[in-house]
């Protein structure tokens, strides 16, 4: 495996595991369903622990864009990759999102809520504000990053040791920080499924929010740029 192929595997991972225990919880007639925030956060936390443990060895598993262009801004990764590595966390959080409908393709059939199809896919805000959104995105992205970049292997990335690591550190993101835009941190994560939303032949579904979709992109990509900022003021 590449790292090339490593980054779309690992994003598609992701996602597969992380808008699946979304659809799992709001989605009718699941097993999972209505077991709420706590099971959402708990889930999203394991998927980073997967998607990294299967692929730090052979692409440092960015498996975010925010994350790619900190390490970058940092020193910690060459700038030339940069373009390889958002390309394919695009396409594999793409693919994940498509799995995640078709995994749970009668359960979108059974639902009525388009609200909660859309949510399947990608984030929205509890309230809606939008400079409060973005300053959410920016703060929760700031520590997913500044930390990371303590536990980087210089111009490689997460080792996978520092699995476990990560996904108690996505967790912890979306527990103390998470209620109040769903914690994208991850433009790929939240723009790629949007896409998909607005693409697949979902009965009944709303528009994709598109007056939003630019606040999870540039909040998180703004965040990992802070985080690297403060890492090289303090180096």
């Amino acid at each position: 495996m590449n790292a090339f192929a490593g980054e779309i595997i690992g994003t598609a991972l992701l996602i597969l595991l992380g808008d699946g225990v979304v659809a799992n919880v709001v989605l009718k007639r699941t097993k999972g369903s209505g077991s709420g925030w706590i099971a959402i956060t708990a889930g999203w936390g394991l998927a980073v622990f997967v998607a990294v443990f299967v692929v730090a060895g052979f692409s440092g598993a960015h498996i975010n864009p925010a994350v790619t262009v900190g390490l970058a801004l940092a020193g910690e990764f060459a700038w030339p990759r940069v373009p390889e590595y958002l390309a394919a966390q695009f396409i594999g959080a793409a693919i994940g999102a498509f799995l995640v409908w078709y995994q749970y393709r009668d359960h979108f059939d059974a639902t009525d809520d388009p609200d909660a199809k859309l949510g399947t896919f990608c984030t929205g805000p509890a309230i809606r504000n939008d400079v409060r959104n973005l300053f959410c995105e920016v703060i929760a992205t700031f520590v997913l990053v500044f930390a990371i970049l303590y536990m980087v292997e210089p111009d490689i990335g997460l080792g996978p040791l520092d699995a476990l690591p990560v996904g108690l550190l996505v967790l912890v993101i979306g527990l103390c920080l998470g209620g109040t835009t769903g914690y994208a941190i991850n433009p790929a994560r939240d723009l790629s499924p949007r896409i998909m939303h607005a693409l697949l032949p979902i009965a009944h579904k709303r528009d994709s929010d598109w007056s939003y979709a630019w606040i999870p992109v540039v909040g998180p990509t703004l965040g990992g740029l802070a985080a690297a900022g403060l890492y090289l003021l303090l180096s």
